[in-house]
């Protein structure tokens, strides 16, 4: 699993704490009562040993650009809360939570943009004395918010060699703070990592093929989250998906088939057609591909190569370079001898269809055999065409 943990809000660093009744200072104490005048009787005496409360708020009194995503937090030490309220500029509550001792008090909803909020309310020492809270801070407002969007949906299942994609509407220059925002957790122990792409586009692949059956939870908890060069969080994102069997297909363009293994039990060995060898524009890619997409029709185009729209049926997308695995009935007398398609795997429409039927978005496709070797070129998912240093080697925390 994941050993980082899922970023919480926390202090911001360099911030002081807010001293009640606005006073400076980091915590706030109430007078103690030693050294007053001694009373009658044993309650006296143990009224004047006891401890005045100390006060920890944050944000401070009078700070300003405080990152929204963060919590706002009340602590105490001898004594508890009696109440807390924080209030936006327009008087309405910010929703907390107060622990059961009265010792804590913690944000339950994040801050907003740009705003002012007000501490009110109390807190009583062991020494019987109320000491009260105040003090306002002020949230950053951003040049610019940053959107993200993620390529797993709730509920869904997903092949083995999937990636968790996130991917952000703006290039975002603090890198290091995104990625400590993003979080994968997995029902059984898998070990990954992220890895940048570019600046908008961060994946999480596990070091092996997903195990079956694991339920996979992703949060992106950018909202508030500095970026850097004053960009900002938008929302926060989460998805909860599983991965489904293991089917693997194993294509060598040598052999000229196209093997289908799921569970470690081959399902299906088809006679297939590769890319053209001797054009190295056409070459189907050496390389671990990932099922991106599945359509029971479509339209291939290729200005390079002089046709347009070429309806073909059961067609499962493998990369962004126009790879795919389809029916193509024109080429049956190739397939299994000789490779002759523009780059895709041609299977005859019956065996198309049977692979079709079988197929989940994530599942690995494995090519062996041809002169190319897929790479960041081919698009979006070259994830496994990368070692796991150098996978581990992209990522923005690697230093």
């Amino acid at each position: 699993m994941d050993t980082r943990k899922r970023w919480l809000p926390s202090a911001l660093a360099g911030l002081g704490l807010v001293a009640a009744l606005a006073l400076g200072g980091c915590s706030t104490e109430a007078p103690s009562l030693a050294g007053s005048a001694p009373g009658d009787g044993e309650g006296t005496a143990q009224q004047a040993n006891a401890q005045a409360v100390k006060v920890v708020v944050t944000p401070a009194a009078g700070a300003v650009d405080v990152s929204p995503g963060e919590a706002a937090t009340v602590s105490v030490e001898h004594g508890r809360l009696e109440s807390v309220t924080l209030t936006n500029p327009d008087g309405k509550q910010v929703r907390g939570v107060l622990a059961a001792d009265g010792r804590s008090w913690g944000t339950a909803e994040h801050l907003g943009y740009g705003k002012t909020y007000t501490w009110s309310g109390s807190a009583v020492g062991d020494d019987g004395r109320a000491t009260p809270l105040a003090g306002a801070f002020t949230t950053a407002k951003p040049k610019r918010q940053v959107g993200a969007s993620l390529n797993t949906g709730d509920g869904q299942t997903y092949g083995v060699a999937i990636p968790v994609a996130v991917t952000f509407d703006r290039p975002v220059a603090d890198k290091a703070a995104a990625e400590r925002a993003l979080s994968v957790e997995t029902s059984v122990p898998t070990e990954g990592a992220w890895a940048w792409l570019d600046d908008r586009r961060v994946h999480w692949r596990p070091r092996e093929y997903w195990k079956p059956g694991t339920q996979v939870k992703v949060s992106v908890d950018i909202y508030g989250r500095d970026l850097g060069g004053g960009s900002f969080g938008k929302d926060d994102l989460t998805s909860e998906f599983t991965i489904g069997r293991a089917q693997v297909v194993k294509g060598d363009t040598q052999s000229h088939r196209m093997v289908v293994v799921r569970d470690g039990v081959q399902t299906a060995d088809f006679p297939a057609s590769y890319g053209l060898e001797s054009d190295p524009g056409r070459v189907t890619k050496s390389g671990t591909h990932v099922v991106m997409s599945k359509h029971a029709s479509y339209g291939m185009t290729n200005p390079r190569y002089n046709y347009e729209n070429v309806v073909v049926p059961w067609a499962v997308r493998i990369s962004n370079n126009g790879e795919f695995i389809h029916g193509y009935a024109p080429s049956i007398p190739d397939q299994g001898k000789r490779n002759v398609s523009h780059g895709c795997v041609n299977l005859a429409p019956a065996n198309a269809k049977v692979y079709y039927d079988s197929v989940l978005v994530g599942d690995p496709v494995e090519i062996t055999g041809s002169t190319e070797q897929l790479s960041a070129a081919d698009g979006d998912y070259y994830d496994w065409a990368l070692t796991w240093d150098q996978w581990k080697g992209m990522s923005a925390l690697a230093n």
